[in-house]
């Protein structure tokens, strides 16, 4: 085993047993207490139920986690990377068709030892606590829409990949840059009407109170909007969300219909005003651009290993090929990419208060945005107090009791 192999298989020990750790306080902090601002929203059997929700998402993580880690040691050590390998080359098809035959099947590999974790969370752990709406034909359906989008959209990105650095030279991590920042933003500007269509409906909000008072909000704040969609969430879980997607004319403000169900308009122009607080702070502008340069850092220090064959000795692979080089960095790299993580999730958690100070300054509805909040945490079973060290490694939004906080300091200073 070379130094290589060293800090690739202590990187990926370490950040296991970090979010074990993590996980453990998470669990340790649980207590029986209800807090005083969600009594009267939560009562004492749904916040029970909400806390062995924690316990058994949390201990099937583990099995699962430890199940993904047993899974790649034995590949690695076995020489599975190296087998597979030989196997791909003897077909000699050239570096491209090659490189997307062996990926595919380390993907596919993983995809269907993975399954049955899958299933169980769905069928098993989801519909215990009464989320699951999926059925067996829809389950059956989002896969075979999956793996036909994997292939129809991944496969010609992942080949152009190949082709540059297979052929272009010193400059080939400029082209790949420039490339998939391009196949990122027309991906961005289609999903809403091309792709997300394809797993769910998005009908336009109907005419009535509801929309009248979003796009009364709309106009207040010169937020650009056409319409309001109703996803059906309710195909798959019963829980509640909304976001924004996309960019330009193909812009969409989406509304589960779950969430509709389960709140006031007031409540739904607070999480709405959320929503257009992102995008009025830029942070969807500042998330895309941070991504992109992220991308370019990648590829840049990609090409120095593509030829490193320390790398590939790592691995017990004699030859390097770009397509091996390509797996082999990503778990190399992953050290930079937990502290990359880390600043994200810190950053995006600074962006969700200043959502939330938007949408309360905006529409002087403190207790209305308040109010959607907890909702949005009793009806998703939502940890009320977890470990801050779990919030650190994993959140990417503010514990609620912490966004209540500050909404509570915001309104006080407002009045």
């Amino acid at each position: 085993m070379n130094f290589i192999a060293v800090i690739i298989l202590v990187t990926i020990i370490a950040n296991t047993a970090l979010h074990f750790w993590a996980d453990i306080l998470n669990l340790k902090v649980l207590g029986s207490r209800l807090p005083e601002s969600f009594k009267g929203v939560y009562d004492e059997d749904q916040y029970k139920k909400s806390q062995d929700y924690l316990r058994v998402t949390t201990r099937f993580g583990f099995v699962t986690e430890i199940f993904n880690l047993m899974v790649l040691l034995l590949f690695w050590f076995s020489g599975g990377f190296a087998l597979l390998d030989r196997w791909v080359r003897s077909f000699d098809w050239g570096p491209v068709p090659s490189g997307l035959l062996y990926m595919g099947l380390l993907a596919l590999l993983y995809a269907v030892l993975m399954q049955p974790f899958s299933i169980y969370s769905t069928f098993v752990i989801e519909q215990r606590f009464g989320f699951n709406r999926t059925t067996k034909s829809t389950y059956i359906s989002d896969l075979a829409k999956g793996l036909g989008l994997s292939i129809l959209l991944g496969g010609p990105l992942l080949a152009a990949i190949l082709a540059f650095f297979e052929y272009v030279g010193t400059w080939a991590w400029l082209y790949c840059w420039i490339g998939v920042t391009m196949y990122m933003l027309i991906i961005q500007f289609i999903a809403p009407t091309w792709i997300m269509p394809l797993f769910n409906k998005f009908t336009p909000i109907e005419d009535g109170e509801l929309k009248k008072a979003i796009l009364d909000y709309a106009g207040s704040i010169h937020f650009p909007l056409q319409n309001v969609y109703v996803m059906d969430g309710s195909k798959r879980s019963g829980k509640s969300n909304a976001f924004f997607t996309g960019f330009g004319k193909n812009r969409r403000i989406v509304l589960f219909d779950t969430l509709i169900k389960k709140h006031t308009t007031r409540e739904l122009v607070a999480i709405l005003a959320h929503e257009m607080g992102h995008y009025k702070k830029r942070h969807i502008i500042q998330a895309l651009v941070i991504g992109i340069c992220q991308m370019g850092i990648v590829f840049f220090l990609l090409s120095f290993f593509l030829s490193c064959q320390e790398l590939f000795d790592a691995f017990y692979i004699k030859q390097t090929s770009v397509y091996a080089g390509l797996i082999f960095f990503s778990m190399l790299y992953s050290p930079i990419d937990f502290f990359m993580g880390i600043f994200m999730q810190i950053l995006s958690r600074k962006n969700e208060y200043e959502a939330d100070h938007f949408a309360v300054q905006t529409t002087g509805d403190p207790e209305a945005m308040a109010d959607a909040l907890k909702k949005l945490s009793v009806h998703n079973l939502s940890n009320l107090m977890p470990h801050p060290f779990y919030v650190f490694l994993n959140y990417s939004h503010p514990p609620v009791m912490e966004r209540l906080r500050a909404i509570r300091i915001q309104a006080q200073a407002d009045q």
